[in-house]
Formats: C-alpha cells, sequence, structure tokens
C-alpha cells in the first residue's frame, strides 16, 4: 500500500525528485534486506561511477542519474534465489540463465514508474560488453547507453577489490591492469581511462 502511495506521488506530484528519492530509499532498503553485502556493493558501485561521470565531464543531471542507476543496478537481484547468489560463480547453466535474468528483472520493477525512465537502460544493460559479447541484448560499442557502460567498468573494479563480495580475490593494481587488458573489448576504452585517471 505505500508503494502504491509513492508512485502515485510520482505521477501527480511536481516534485518528481523527492518521489524518487523515497523510492529509491524503500528499494535499497529491499537490496539490503536481500543482502547486507549486495547493499554496500552496490554504494561503491554508486560512488565510483559518479568519479567516472565527472572525470568524463558529463552534466550534473547525467551524473546523478547514473548514480541512482548504479545504486540499484543490481535490484534485480531480488528475484534471484540466494542459493543460487551463494554458488557464484560455480553456476550451473540453468542458473546461470536465473542470474543473467537479474538485468531485465530489475529494469521491469521500475517501468511503471515515470521518474525512473532514464535509468532503466542503465540497469538492463550494465552487463553488456563493448565487443558485443554481453547480456541480455547482446548490444555493441556505442550502442550501448554510456551509463550502462560506465556501471560496468564500475561494478567488475568493485566485485574484486570490495571485501564485501565474493569475488575479493584481487588487488588494485591487479585489477586495474585486467581492465586495461579488457579495454576495448568488455569495456568502452575512454571509460576505463577515465575510471583509471579518477583512482590516480
Amino acid at each position: 500500500m505505500y508503494m502504491l502511495t509513492l508512485l502515485q506521488a510520482v505521477e501527480n506530484s511536481a516534485d518528481a525528485v523527492k518521489a524518487l528519492g523515497e523510492i529509491v530509499t524503500i528499494l535499497t532498503r529491499l537490496i539490503e534486506w536481500k543482502n547486507p553485502k549486495l547493499y554496500l556493493h552496490s554504494q561503491q558501485v554508486a560512488n565510483y561511477a559518479v568519479s567516472i561521470a565527472a572525470k568524463m565531464g558529463l552534466p550534473r543531471d547525467e551524473i546523478e542519474r547514473i548514480q541512482v542507476a548504479a545504486v540499484l543496478h543490481d535490484l534485480g537481484h531480488l528475484t534471484v534465489p540466494n542459493s543460487v547468489l551463494a554458488k557464484i560463480p560455480y553456476l550451473s547453466t540453468r542458473e546461470m540463465s536465473v542470474y543473467k535474468n537479474h538485468c531485465n528483472a530489475g529494469s521491469c520493477m521500475l517501468e511503471n514508474i515515470p521518474a525512473c525512465q532514464e535509468i532503466i537502460p542503465y540497469i538492463r544493460y550494465h552487463h553488456e560488453r563493448w565487443d558485443g559479447k554481453g547480456y541480455p541484448k547482446r548490444l555493441k560499442g556505442v550502442n550501448i547507453p554510456l551509463g550502462a557502460r560506465i556501471i560496468a567498468v564500475a561494478n567488475h573494479y568493485d566485485r574484486f577489490i570490495n571485501p564485501c563480495t565474493q569475488h575479493w580475490i584481487k588487488t588494485k593494481k591487479e585489477v586495474v591492469r585486467e581492465l586495461g587488458n579488457h579495454s576495448g573489448t568488455a569495456f568502452d576504452p575512454d571509460v576505463v581511462k577515465a575510471f583509471v585517471d579518477s583512482l590516480g
């Protein structure tokens, strides 16, 4: 009932920004309840994404959209059983299919919220690859929304250097070198450069 009230507020209120903030707060709380480590990961990805976007000189309103999308980029994990998430990266073909659907699931949760329309593509396509071998649509190059390309780099980096994630196995230097190796294949070269520059 409370969520319905918020949705109506977005549609009827001139203060859509405030309503969006309230919705984001509720959704991030759901992510935290699902998995506190996932919540911390999402916050870090948002911080990195903002740094990249700022380094690339994007307008403030676009940086804010990317920040919100980054916070919610794994919203679709709410639909993935904990038993599957606990097995990453050792998933069966069926489990991998369930996991990969989180991009669509997360974006579908937001599709009836007018204030979220601009961030939906960033969430849906954050696992696409620059070379067209990603998912869910196998988009390639600049056909991938820039916000999604930025989140992809931030997400990859944090997944390996953040102690709260399952993949915490690499040093900052190792992951930066890996990003460089995958620049132009998995990741947008301009985004990788901006991120490395922002790290200092």
